[in-house]
């Protein structure tokens, strides 16, 4: 009764689950080989009673008359977005050739390591090391994180001026940079 008490908050609740799971282990009493694991038997049998009673609950919906808007997030300037994107791809082009195969192939065209590999003649290992030593490079980056940094002042200003919420994840500034201009470097 404990354990049946312990997956629902209502004591009845409690005893119908306890029912059940007693009538599912009677109904299977001659498959039990181990009598001896019975306790366990109706244990798992409270749990996986449970699971399906939580996986059958109903969920009631209510009309309303009027929707709730999330209010939209401000978008950032295009032009920063621009300058962000542009710096990126000069970043990325100052890496040697073959690490910026690699990060084109991998994160602008979206391929994984294996069809990176497989393209540019090279082990899969070649490519995790290279792209690894080549994003190690971006983040090193004294044009790009200075731009970055510019424009992570701005949106925490920003956020002052709104009340302080706060918007945007912890990737750090690589990972808001490639956000703003990722999808450009093919242009």
């Amino acid at each position: 009764m404990r354990t049946a008490r312990s997956l629902t908050a209502n004591p009845s609740d409690a005893e119908d689950l306890l029912q059940t799971a007693l009538a599912k282990t009677y109904v299977q009493w001659e498959r039990i080989a181990d009598q001896r694991a019975l306790d366990g038997y109706v244990r798992r049998a409270l749990v996986n009673t449970r699971t399906s009673q939580w996986r059958k609950r109903r969920v009631d919906e209510y009309a309303v008359e009027e929707l709730p808007e999330p209010e939209p997030l401000p978008q950032p300037d295009p032009a920063e977005v621009q300058a962000v994107r542009e710096t990126m791809w000069q970043a990325v082009r100052r890496l040697p050739a073959r690490q910026r195969a690699m990060v084109v192939l991998r994160y602008y065209e979206d391929l994984s390591e294996a069809r990176t590999a497989e393209l540019l003649g090279v082990s899969v290992g070649t490519v995790k090391s290279a792209v690894s030593r080549a994003l190690a490079k971006l983040r090193e980056d004294a044009a790009l994180a200075a731009v970055v940094d510019a424009r992570l002042a701005d949106e925490e200003a920003d956020e002052e001026q709104d009340g302080g919420e706060e918007r945007r994840g912890g990737g750090g500034r690589l990972a808001a940079a490639a956000g703003a201009g990722a999808g450009s470097l093919a242009a």
